[in-house]
């Protein structure tokens, strides 16, 4: 098995013109072979690039390798945002769950992936680590698999544990995860995290993101218990939840016991903790399936916002025409928990921007992708309490949404509800 290991200036001498390219998620980007790869830009063109959000540098996306890579992105990262909103970087819209049918159904058949995993055991099996999600079928599909073998990668079981017969070429290299450095978890996000407690039930089945806010949601589930884990992803947050014995998925229906997600991103204490036995790395076209997660009762989805219409319209992927992010798994939640026996999809975010505009609006921007649609929207819960719009009017959800506005803005808001229903703003009927 040795004859497979070269060095990465060797490995990706496979790479050729006209190639599409994939790149394994989140933390665990391949750097060493990513800049490798790019050091051949004289020698290469037309190399197509795909992957979900990374972390780290993502040099292929400089003005000055234009036409000689060019990234399609599944989800818009930092290291890609602003190349995708300055035309020298694309957004492929799909939802989570069905990126890994795209190269599975030979839609976007994979030439080569780039990929990096644990050291194999005694029985030759390596670990796709702290990503599993999409990458999984791209190494189940690609042509050629180049993996970085890195000592520093965590080993986690699930979907991810692969044989070393499964990639191609290998190469060594030591070199740290990216992390996310833990931040302080301010008053407005604290505000916000205390309400969506108020509504987790004990027994609860949760799905929650990254940040401030699902941060402060979990510090405040401190004294629930009996509380599940089916989440795309998840950070440093739920850790003490496990070692208070608040998470214990015991009423769980599918996967009881375990915690289930398909990627991670933190700190390397969260690496760390990933040997706990009853994590496990699963497949996102299984995570993010609708069917799977209703099946878990009173599942709690918290995911964000960039901006919300007075009829409950949300928008989480753009802000106008400028991309920031991407579909993710927001909509295979929402479904996933509206469906669930007692489930409860929040959408949760501060009232204000940074620079201290509304956050819910009369209108999207112009140009604003609709991620979840105002069918699909239940609770909102901003710093100003929390309403359930499933079931309402246009006229009972602009009423409830300025009531959890920022008072700034709750006068002109309402001077644009009454405009937009011609006056007739009283949503009795009775």
């Amino acid at each position: 098995m040795k004859s497979n290991y070269t060095t990465a200036e060797e490995a990706v001498k496979v790479i050729k013109s006209g190639d599409r390219v994939f790149i394994h998620s989140v933390a665990a980007a391949p750097k060493v072979l990513i800049e490798a790869m790019v050091n051949r830009y004289k020698e290469l063109k037309g190399i197509e690039i795909m992957h979900l959000h990374t972390e780290g540098e993502a040099p292929y996306v400089k003005p000055e390798y234009e036409g000689i890579f060019c990234l399609h992105s599944l989800f818009v990262g930092p290291n890609a945002r602003k190349a995708t909103q300055e035309g020298f970087a694309d957004y492929i819209p799909i939802f989570l769950s069905e990126t890994p049918r795209l190269f599975r159904k030979n839609i976007l058949p994979i030439d080569v992936a780039l990929v990096q995993v644990s050291p194999p055991d005694k029985y030759g099996f390596c670990s796709l680590g702290v990503s599993v999600d999409a990458t999984l079928s791209a190494v189940q599909t690609a042509k050629v698999v180049i993996a970085q073998v890195n000592p520093q990668m965590p080993r986690t079981i699930g979907d991810g544990l692969l044989h070393i017969s499964n990639f191609d070429i290998l190469v060594e290299h030591n070199s740290p995860i990216y992390e996310t450095g833990s931040s302080t978890i301010s008053e407005v996000e604290q505000k916000i995290g205390n309400y969506i407690a108020e509504i987790v039930e004990d027994g609860a089945t949760l799905q929650m993101g990254i940040g401030g806010i699902p941060n402060a949601a979990l510090t405040a589930l401190a004294d629930h218990r009996r509380l599940g884990v089916h989440t795309e992803m998840f950070s440093d947050g739920i850790i003490p939840l496990i070692e208070n014995g608040a998470i214990t998925g015991e009423e769980k229906r599918i996967n009881r016991g375990k915690i289930i997600a398909t990627f991670v991103m933190g700190t390397k204490k969260l690496y760390d903790f990933l040997d706990y036995p009853l994590i496990e790395m699963l497949d996102v076209a299984y995570v993010n399936d609708v069917h799977n997660i209703r099946q878990n009762p009173r599942v709690t989805s918290i995911n964000s916002a960039i901006e919300i219409d007075i009829t409950g319209q949300v928008c989480a992927d753009s802000i106008g025409t400028r991309h920031f992010s991407g579909v993710g798994g927001q909509i295979d939640f929402m479904r996933g928990a509206s469906y669930s026996e007692g489930g409860k999809p929040i959408i949760a975010m501060s009232s204000v921007t940074a620079k201290g505009e509304s956050k819910i609006v009369p209108f999207l921007k112009q140009g604003a992708g609709v991620v979840t649609t105002r069918a699909n929207v239940h609770h909102i819960v901003t710093e100003y309490g929390r309403v359930d719009l499933y079931g309402k009017s246009l006229k009972e959800r602009a009423k409830l949404l300025i009531s959890i506005a920022h008072p700034d803005h709750r006068e002109s808001l309402e001077e644009a509800v009454y405009e937009r229903f011609n006056g007739h703003i009283d949503p009795r009927c009775r």
